[in-house]
């Protein structure tokens, strides 16, 4: 398969996967689907990780590869094949800042689900207490301490859910850009189709 075609699959692989890391980051919200007061919605939704991380910065490099089937950069002072390779060369900047985005969506979920969700740890007819008390990360194997969170109902499994989405999300869309620099340093090398004619990408 030519250089130009793989990158393009690898863009149309790339764009459902940005979607998912959007929604996912705007669910976070909206903790077990309720709308809470802006300052107990849990820290690490404010970073934007799916939204800006595996979102927004990922839309770029997926465009990119979508459309360097077609682009030759106008050749290279009339020289098609040159104009192709410097394409796929240049597609490997986009990959890295595809690879900076999700790794940044990944570091924050991680950071996320050890830290764990923000709650209602105390209630009652006139005080309600919010906080963060699975902060040292062991509820992840002791699931008897969920109970710890009052409200909302069931906010650790929406939180856990959610950032774990965004997390295997982002690893998936950090090496289908690794795997465009590969392809990139091909196509700048072979010309868009190694071992076959240059005429199409």
């Amino acid at each position: 398969m030519c250089s130009g075609s793989f990158a393009k699959c690898l863009g149309i692989t790339l764009m459902p996967l940005s979607i998912v890391c959007v929604l996912c980051n705007i669910l976070l919200f909206f903790p077990s689907g309720t709308s809470v007061a802006r300052e107990h919605i849990t820290e690490q939704v404010w970073y934007f990780g799916g939204i800006l991380g595996s979102g927004v910065l990922m839309i770029f490099p997926a465009l990119v590869f979508l459309g360097l089937k077609n682009n030759d950069c106008c050749g290279c002072c009339g020289n098609e094949s040159c104009g192709r390779r410097f394409a796929m060369l240049s597609s490997i900047l986009f990959a890295g800042v595809g690879v900076l985005g999700a790794g940044y969506s990944v570091i924050v979920s991680a950071v996320a689900i050890n830290h764990g969700p923000q709650c209602v740890v105390f209630s009652n007819s006139t005080v309600t207490l919010w906080g963060y008390p699975f902060s040292n990360g062991d509820y992840l194997t002791n699931t008897a301490a969920w109970s710890l969170c009052k409200e909302p109902a069931d906010v650790v499994s929406w939180h856990l859910s959610l950032f774990s989405v965004l997390m295997v999300m982002g690893l998936i869309q950090m090496a289908l850009c690794a795997v465009q620099v590969v392809n990139g340093l091909l196509g700048a090398l072979c010309g868009g189709c190694c071992g076959g004619s240059n005429r199409a990408v």
